[in-house]
């Protein structure tokens, strides 16, 4: 049984549609790549899976991990285990970064979160992706630079370690130290057993130290073309107009 399993998705944002009778089935311990040019929906297919009630499903279904979770709110959905970085992560004042992911914890795991361990395993994590101890204390993102905010994500990631995670032009205005940082805590979360990816990117530059097992080319709300870690090879020779025409 796929972990995920979209079956003829449809999407529409007010009353345009912008995917089109989309399948796609993900294993857990896969990493699949969704690339495309920009506005071919790629970002909208991972808001949706995440279950943003902007965007509305007009047909077909979303199983996760056996369950229809179509009409599925957000929080419920992160509940079991549906992660989803942000291509532009929002300032949340009141709240500590640290706070905040002993939060969700807490909330995805319905039980209290023993603070040593926890504290001990975020400094962990925070050394990994060279962030100053000091962010945990500050509030959510307030003030945080581009490549630290991404890098708040990933620590998110790793902290909450969901069956899924979307992780959506996390490489966007990132320059190479940091992409490659953050590539370094994406290549962590791939080392944990059973956790699957979808890394939504038009750039090929946090791919290169990852192993992909699938791409597929998303234009115009299609998958137009599947292939193994190979095809990135071929976008970023060839570009995107292959497959357009």
């Amino acid at each position: 049984m796929s972990l995920l399993e979209v079956k003829n998705l449809s999407v529409n944002i007010e009353k345009k549609q912008i995917i089109s009778g989309m399948n796609l089935n993900v294993n857990a311990g896969e990493t699949h790549v969704l690339m495309g040019p920009n506005g071919a929906g790629k970002s909208t297919f991972g808001y949706t899976l995440m279950g943003n009630p902007r965007y509305t499903v007009t047909d077909g279904n979303i199983f996760f991990d056996g369950e229809d979770i179509t009409q599925m709110s957000a929080d419920k959905r992160a509940a079991k285990g549906i992660f989803l970085s942000f291509q532009a992560p929002l300032e949340v004042p009141g709240i500590t970064l640290e706070s905040f992911i002993r939060n969700a914890l807490q909330q995805q795991t319905g039980k209290r979160v023993k603070l040593f361990q926890f504290q001990k395993q975020l400094k962990e994590m925070m050394a990994l992706l060279n962030m100053d101890e000091s962010y945990a204390s500050r509030d959510l993102n307030v003030g945080f630079s581009g490549g630290e905010r991404k890098k708040s994500e990933i620590l998110q990631l790793l902290m909450l370690n969901p069956k899924l995670a979307i992780l959506d032009e996390t490489d966007s205005g990132l320059d190479v130290d940091a992409v490659r940082t953050v590539s370094k805590g994406i290549e962590e979360y791939q080392k944990r057993q059973n956790g699957a990816l979808i890394i939504i990117t038009h750039s090929t530059k946090i791919l290169e130290s990852l192993n992909v097992d699938f791409t597929h080319v998303l234009v115009k709300g299609k998958i137009v073309k599947d292939g193994d870690g190979s095809l990135v090879n071929n976008i970023n020779e060839n570009g995107f107009d292959q497959f357009i025409k």
